[in-house]
């Protein structure tokens, strides 16, 4: 038996069934979660499905997320999707469900959950999710809207289709979401939108972006930078990829100070390996997309020593 198999069969058992993500959520944290709740709703009208989360307000457009308690994890199937580790997922009473489920594409550095489906080739949990959906489509639903909520996962984390993650495998799953009812022109508008502080903090970020000789670079926004363009850390997700468009920046670290004092690091990169500096950094992430932090301005100037000797070392070996 096939672990989709052992899913799908936890599933067809379960009365009810949580579903969360991880803390921060991105469009495909969103999108699968919502995207396999609408699949399982349309399939078996009967069960109850819930998909907790703190609500953020730049993604009403994906839907909506429940409220629950305590008393809703007795016997109930949990599943935790696009999460790396336990310290990420959203919301509270998980470990209380009868059975956990873990689906995600990151690397498995926290095997929580049985059983696990780990698949770090897959573009994205929301390509999962839909490949999962493809096994036993003759047993299930797949709506318009879920068809757009897994679409909206897939563009947002292979950037549009920009990242090496994109295969043919992950076109021919857009393809069909499209084929479903997804709306790829206004999916992709909405995802490339950005508000007008975002704009103006783009100019800041390009105008004050270090970069360094091995092809590393760097840029810090403090609260107070923050707090003069009006914006929060929820809406920085807008200029990450933009140190990317520069041809001779390889890899790269956005500083984004936290109410706390401390930093939250989201690192990119075109070609080096980075997650093993976000593992130094109490975080962890994919080759090329991590995130991490730093607690102060010498563990900032230390991240950027190590971005620096990983895109020297990348350098040297191309």
């Amino acid at each position: 038996m096939t672990v989709q198999t052992a899913i799908f069969d936890l599933i067809k058992q379960a009365k009810t069934i949580i579903i969360h993500r991880h803390q921060r959520p991105d469009p495909d944290a969103i999108g699968s979660q919502l995207g396999l709740a609408a699949i399982i709703k349309a399939s078996f009208p009967d069960k109850r499905v819930l998909t907790p989360g703190k609500q953020y307000h730049g993604f009403d457009w994906l839907g909506q997320m429940d409220e629950v308690t305590e008393a809703d994890y007795q016997d109930a199937l949990v599943l935790i999707l696009d999460t790396a580790n336990q310290p990420r997922i959203d919301g509270e009473f998980w470990q209380q469900g009868k059975t956990i489920v873990k689906i995600d594409h990151h690397p498995n550095d926290d095997a929580f959950g049985e059983p696990q489906w780990v698949d770090v080739d897959a573009s994205s949990t929301s390509e999962m999710i839909y490949n999962w959906y493809a096994s036993f489509e003759s047993e299930l639903t797949l709506t318009a809207d879920a068809a757009r909520l897994l679409y909206a996962g897939i563009v947002g984390d292979t950037g549009r289709f920009l990242y090496s993650a994109t295969k043919p495998s992950t076109m021919r799953a857009a393809a069909a979401l499209m084929e479903a009812g997804a709306n790829a022109e206004a999916v992709n508008r909405i995802e490339d939108t950005i508000t007008l502080p975002v704009a103006r903090l783009s100019a800041y970020v390009y105008e004050h972006l270090t970069q360094l000789d091995s092809g590393a670079a760097y840029v810090i926004l403090t609260n107070d930078i923050m707090d003069s363009f009006a914006i929060g850390d929820a809406s920085t997700a807008g200029v990450v990829p933009l140190p990317g468009r520069i041809d001779t920046v390889k890899c790269w670290a956005i500083f984004v100070q936290q109410k706390e004092g401390d930093f939250r690091i989201r690192l990119r990169s075109k070609g080096p390996s980075i997650n093993g500096v976000a593992k130094h950094h109490d975080g962890g992430g994919h080759a090329l997309a991590s995130g991490a932090k730093a607690k102060d301005q010498q563990e900032i100037e230390t991240v950027v020593r190590e971005l620096d000797q990983v895109a020297s070392h990348y350098e040297k070996e191309v």
